[in-house]
C-alpha cells in the first residue's frame, strides 16, 4: 500500500513543486500563477515568466501551496493560501457577489488549483492538508469554488478547481452558487477547532 505525506513548497522543494505541476492538464503551463494575477498580465507573460514568478513567489514566502508525495515521489499539487494573495479572486464578480466575508480580511483563505499527477484519492488528502496548514497559520475560514460533477460534463482541465464533493466530505458547505456548474464552498476552521 502506497504512503501518502505533504510538505509545504519552500525553495527548498522546488524540483518537487516543478514535478507536480507536469502531471496533467495546464499545470506545466499555467505554473499556478493564474490565481495572482490580472487576464492582462496572464495574456502577456509566457511559461518561463510563470515559472518564475512562481518560483520568486516560493522563494519569498511564505509557502503559497502544498506538495503531495507518493512513496517519496512528488505527484500532487494544491495552491491554499490568503485569499487577499490571490487577487485574481478579488477580481472575479461571481466569487466577489457570492461571498459573505470582507475582502481585505487576511484570516480568510481559497484553495484555488489541484493539480494530480498520480494516485487515487490524493485531493483529498491534499485538500485535508491544506486545512490543516491554513489553521496552524492563523486562519479563521477556507474559501474555494469547486466545480459541481453531478451535473453536466466536465472538461477534465475544468477540474483545476477541485470537485465538490471532495469539499463537502471534507466538512465545507456550499454557501452559493457561483456560475453554471461552479460553487462556493467555505470552511470555518474557528468552529472547527473549538469543536476538536
Amino acid at each position: 500500500m502506497s504512503t501518502i505525506t505533504t510538505e509545504r513548497a519552500t525553495i527548498g522543494r522546488w524540483d518537487d513543486v516543478q514535478h507536480s505541476l507536469s502531471g496533467g492538464g495546464d499545470g506545466r503551463s499555467c505554473q499556478c500563477i493564474w490565481p495572482v494575477v490580472s487576464n492582462k498580465d496572464w495574456n502577456a507573460t509566457t511559461v518561463e515568466q510563470r515559472r518564475r514568478m512562481l518560483h520568486d513567489e516560493v522563494s519569498a514566502g511564505p509557502p503559497p501551496g502544498l506538495i503531495a508525495y507518493i512513496d517519496g515521489e512528488a505527484a500532487g499539487w494544491i495552491r491554499v493560501g490568503p485569499r487577499t494573495a490571490q487577487t485574481r479572486i478579488l477580481r472575479t464578480r461571481a466569487i466577489v457577489a457570492a461571498t459573505s466575508e470582507p475582502l481585505d480580511d487576511p484570516s480568510i483563505w481559497s484553495v484555488t488549483c489541484f493539480v494530480v499527477r498520480r494516485g487515487k484519492g490524493l485531493n483529498a488528502g491534499l485538500l485535508r492538508a491544506a486545512v490543516d496548514h491554513a489553521r496552524e497559520s492563523g486562519a479563521r475560514l477556507i474559501e474555494a469554488y469547486p466545480v459541481d460533477t453531478s451535473e453536466g460534463t466536465h472538461r477534465s482541465n475544468d477540474l483545476f478547481h477541485g470537485a465538490l464533493s471532495t469539499f463537502l466530505a471534507q466538512g465545507f458547505r456550499q454557501t452559493g452558487m457561483l456560475t453554471r456548474g461552479r460553487v462556493l464552498v467555505v470552511r470555518d476552521l474557528k468552529q472547527a477547532a473549538a469543536l476538536a
